[in-house]
């Protein structure tokens, strides 16, 4: 069994759901499992839903809803016509459920509402999707992640229940492949053990995918993106970058950690345990090889560059010019817990600590303000951080060509640059 994950660009009108389709259909003789998003902007939309209902906004959150429930009912028009009618009767299930909280007064708190509307959003995409698959005659089922992913009441970024969600794939999962060929369901959501709906916080649709190929034995995992493969830069800010054809799991882990858009560490830590392999594939260009992502080491990595611009770095500096030791440098670490920002870098000096954040504006001046009570503290804005995995001489020379290293790290592997 394969499983496919599609995230909301390659769903975000009629002609990208048809060419998602043909995708899913040209897997023939597999068995799949297909993990979906919801499509384009609906998570934004339904994001402000949630914020105008819990700010006592219920005509203008119902407006806004409305819309969105028009988008998808005109999406689905032009996609079914035997399948229409359930089709329909299965969002309208979705939209009666998210009005009805709409017409009550928020009594718990805003994460508990947030997830019980956003969640909608992956119900009705793959609804859709999976009616205009069986109207395409494909062995299609829908499935409800809410019903199999068990975890946590931590709203917006559930734990998962791993025990449990095994157990419901054993038994309500793989039963359905004598069947069907294709089963689509969600990415992103759970629930709770009293069936109150959950998100699995950021990059949780690849997350989603990941569990069901650890928790069923998957071959493997495809995440179908609008680009050709990983690249070792933003080609959109470094023309020359090149397409990577492999990467480990910990250069992935790697990666992540310093700030690339590739794949979450806690996608990749499932299938890194059961040694799934991860393919990045292009949905607008199938044949494309995309980017294999599996225990193997590649030996021959180009420079890979993490462009982090609107940075900003801090220095604390003692008042009494006492070294920057254990208590003073436990005093900040507790700050930036209370703050909740943590450094993309930092370096100590004799008296002073500098460290690198991103420019959260509220945090930043939260966090100067408070500092200032202890250390003599000054803030330096519009800074840019650049991080590049096996670098060269070449590559470093280039990159700091014309601008100002303010502050420099490098291990054997890995340069970081703040620049202005």
């Amino acid at each position: 069994m394969k499983i496919y994950k599609f995230g909301g660009a390659s769903i975000n009108s009629v002609e990208r759901i048809k060419n998602t389709g043909n995708i899913i259909s040209h897997a023939k003789d597999e068995k799949l499992l297909v993990v979906i998003s919801a499509m384009g902007k609906t998570t934004n939309a339904l994001e402000k839903v949630a914020e105008l209902y819990y700010a006592g906004k219920k005509e203008e959150a119902l407006d806004v809803f409305s819309q969105l429930k028009e988008s998808h009912l005109n999406t689905l028009k032009y996609l079914t016509v035997t399948q229409w009618q359930a089709a329909e009767a299965q969002l309208k299930e979705f939209f009666t459920e998210i009005e009805w909280l709409l017409h009550d007064k928020p009594v718990r708190n805003y994460d508990y509402y947030y997830d019980q509307i956003v969640c909608c959003g992956e119900l009705l995409s793959t609804a859709i999707i999976a009616h205009y698959l069986q109207e395409q005659k494909l062995k299609v089922k829908w499935l409800d992640a809410r019903d199999i992913i068990r975890t946590d009441d931590n709203f917006r970024d559930a734990a998962i229940d791993w025990e449990f969600t095994g157990k419901q794939m054993e038994e309500k999962v793989a039963p359905l492949y004598k069947d069907y060929d294709v089963i689509i369901t969600q990415g992103f959501i759970g629930s709770t053990d009293e069936n109150e709906s959950v998100t699995l916080g950021r990059e949780g649709s690849d997350y989603t995918a990941a569990i069901f190929a650890n928790l069923m034995n998957g071959d493997s995992v495809t995440i179908w993106k609008d680009v050709d493969a990983v690249m070792s830069a933003d080609p959109k800010k470094y023309p020359d970058a090149s397409i990577i054809a492999s990467l480990s799991f910990t250069e992935v882990i790697e990666m992540a950690y310093y700030g690339a858009q590739v794949i979450h560490p806690k996608t990749i830590k499932p299938l890194q345990n059961k040694n799934i392999p991860l393919y990045v594939k292009s949905f607008l260009d199938p044949s494309l090889p995309g980017t294999v992502i599996s225990k193997e080491t590649n030996k021959n990595l180009p420079p890979i560059i993490v462009n982090k611009e609107k940075q900003v770095i801090i220095q604390f500096k003692t008042k009494d010019f006492s070294f920057m030791e254990d208590r003073p440098i436990h005093q900040l670490h507790e700050l930036f817990k209370d703050v909740k920002i943590k450094p993309n870098l930092s370096q100590n000096t004799a008296i002073s600590l500098l460290c690198c954040f991103d420019d959260h504006a509220e945090k930043i001046d939260k966090l100067a303000a408070v500092a200032s009570e202890i250390f003599d503290v000054t803030v330096e804005k519009g800074l840019i951080l650049l991080t590049i995995r096996h670098y060269n001489e070449e590559t470093l020379e280039k990159l700091s060509k014309n601008k100002l290293v303010v502050l420099e790290q490098k291990t054997t592997e890995t340069t970081q640059m703040v620049v202005r």
